[in-house]
């Protein structure tokens, strides 16, 4: 009886040993500081990102700077966000036990290597604070540089993102279009539309721009000052140049152009004014 007692007690007593061992294990390496100070990296990693994400969202909508310009918010959201991640960065780096000194020196020394082999990217960083600085264009702009045109969605810390008419996403380097000769067909809030036709000889010019100004009349998104005018160009090989110069709203822009187009299309055939076209002449002889 006292034989069993004692092998039902042993186990227990090896149990008890093994915890004593594992918290000693915990105790004497400094593991519990270790976990403890993950768990409260982790929690500054999610608390400081919520917080970032909150921060950037407000810059961009304008709930923290709401007399800022779209363009600038936009821009001040990129760099305020790539600071604040790296502010967690270093906090986490710091908490974890890292020797700052030293991480502080292996940075620099990166931070050089870094910056040599990135020079590109450091003058894409200058060429988008130029363009907040100067305002060559801001988002919601149509603009046309470094061989793309598009609508102007984003200026980045590096990039500067455009949508094409035709939805496609094009991405330029901020140093490339802020090096580059750039036309904004949205600085102003009206345009100018020209459109260039040409008659036969045979027509009368005078009927042929009576027409044009009657076209030009019949839309009223066509402006009235200034007011629409006509004006011979050219005289070439296969008729007499006309041109129709009219003022719109740059929203307006395209819907005017096509539907001038057409109506001077219908309203020439109407009057008997002959548009040519290329005809080759064939004379046989005997």
């Amino acid at each position: 009886m006292y034989s069993l007692f004692l092998t039902q007690e042993q186990p227990v007593e090896e149990t008890f040993s093994l915890f004593d061992s594992i918290k000693e294990f915990f105790t004497n390496t400094g593991m519990v500081q270790l976990i403890i100070n993950i768990l409260i990296s982790l929690a500054i990693l999610v608390v400081g990102s919520f917080i970032v994400r909150r921060i950037t969202r407000g810059i961009e909508k304008g709930k923290l700077f709401p007399k800022m310009n779209k363009t600038l918010r936009v821009f001040l959201k990129h760099v305020i966000g790539v600071i604040l991640y790296l502010v967690i960065a270093v906090a986490i780096i710091s908490i974890l036990g890292f020797d700052m000194s030293a991480l502080s020196a292996a940075i620099a020394s990166a931070g050089l290597a870094i910056g040599l082999a990135l020079q590109g990217g450091l003058s894409n960083i200058a060429g988008g604070v130029m363009l907040v600085i100067f305002k060559p264009f801001e988002v919601g702009d149509y603009v046309e540089g470094a061989g793309v045109g598009g609508t102007v969605v984003d200026i980045g810390l590096f990039y500067t993102t455009l949508t094409t008419p035709d939805n496609k996403k094009v991405v330029v380097p901020n140093g490339t279009i802020s090096n580059s000769a750039v036309t904004n067909y949205s600085a102003h809030e009206t345009r100018r539309i020209d459109f260039d036709f040409l008659i036969s000889y045979n027509s009368d010019i005078a009927s042929a721009k009576k027409v044009l100004l009657a076209c030009a009349k019949s839309d009223e998104r066509i402006l009235e000052d200034p007011k629409p005018e006509t004006m011979v160009i050219a005289h070439n090989e296969r008729g007499v140049g006309i041109r129709l110069r009219v003022w719109v709203k740059n929203s307006d822009y395209w819907d005017v152009n096509f539907l001038i187009l057409e109506l001077v299309k219908i309203n020439f055939e109407k009057n008997g004014i002959e548009i040519p076209y290329p005809q080759l002449a064939v004379h046989l002889a005997k």
